[in-house]
């Protein structure tokens, strides 16, 4: 029982993890329609910079979450008007500006990863925060990564919250139902679309800080994060930002079964999750 209990919580810990990241990606894609693949390097900038900031300024690291997130948001938004928009204008359907955007997003992947490694160098840093073990039922888990677990879903939950209850979260639904239609109805679609660029940007600096409280961070850590946001997206469902927590903390479950079984399997195991998907249910648990 001890052991179901370690497995189950451990999957919840790190889906916690993962439904944020992919709750990020998520919006960039299914209202902004950029597949931004430099979404890992956003995680990446968070994680290294709580790193920073604790070490060298001293700062609490979940008061980083404050720091980092807005950050990310102002540079996501800039990034958006300045690139994806001019790209959008020059594309003469949508499906030609979600290729030329995957591709932009690439370049943009090399140049933040390339500027981080010129900062941070390559070595792997961590540092100690709430580091003392906590009894849940027999299960013994670090207190630091049960308060990762609760900030990941208190800033998922008022996200969602957000999305559901404001004028502007209502914009952002419909934009990504009808875009066409939603400008005719006055939502301003070029500041929503940077919004959500910017916004997806926050929540993976924000899942970075939430990262480095816990696990060691590195400036190449960005591109295993973003294979699982791009799995968990899938699981979820295209555009779904319910789904993608749903997935998140699936994924997480049953990353944590199977390290438990056998860990150099569980990368494995998500790639099967994937490739399952796409040729039984492509459109996810929740898409449509």
């Amino acid at each position: 029982m001890i052991q179901v209990l370690d497995i189950v919580i451990a999957g919840l810990l790190l889906g916690g993890l993962y439904a944020l990241i992919a709750m990020g990606l998520s919006l960039q894609y299914g209202v902004a329609r950029v597949l931004n693949f430099s979404h890992g390097e956003f995680i990446m900038l968070g994680g290294m910079g709580t790193w920073m900031l604790y070490t060298v300024g001293g700062l609490n690291p979940l008061l980083a979450v404050a720091i980092c997130g807005p950050v990310a948001f102002v540079l996501g938004f800039v990034i958006h008007r300045t690139m994806f928009k001019r790209l959008f204008a020059q594309s003469t359907s949508p499906g030609v500006f979600e290729s030329n955007s995957m591709l932009a997003s690439f370049g943009l992947l090399f140049i933040i990863q390339n500027v981080a490694s010129l900062i941070w160098g390559p070595d792997i840093r961590g540092y100690s925060y709430l580091a003392f073990p906590v009894d849940l039922g027999g299960a013994v888990f670090g207190a630091n990564r049960l308060v990762t677990l609760g900030f990941a879903i208190a800033i998922g939950a008022a996200f969602y919250i957000f999305l559901a209850r404001t004028r502007l979260g209502k914009g952002i639904r419909a934009a990504a139902q009808d875009s066409a239609t939603a400008g005719l109805l006055g939502v301003n679609i070029n500041r929503v679309l940077a919004l959500c660029f910017g916004l997806g940007a926050a929540m993976a600096s924000i899942a970075g800080v939430l990262i480095s409280i816990s696990y060691p961070v590195n400036t190449v850590m960005g591109g295993e994060y973003m294979t699982i946001a791009i799995i968990v997206v899938v699981l979820g469902g295209l555009g779904s930002i319910p789904g993608s927590f749903l997935g998140g903390f699936i994924l997480g479950i049953v990353g944590s079964i199977v390290t438990y079984i056998e860990p150099a399997l569980a990368l494995i195991a998500y790639y099967v999750i994937f490739m399952l998907l796409l040729l039984v249910k492509p459109t996810g648990i929740m898409g449509r």
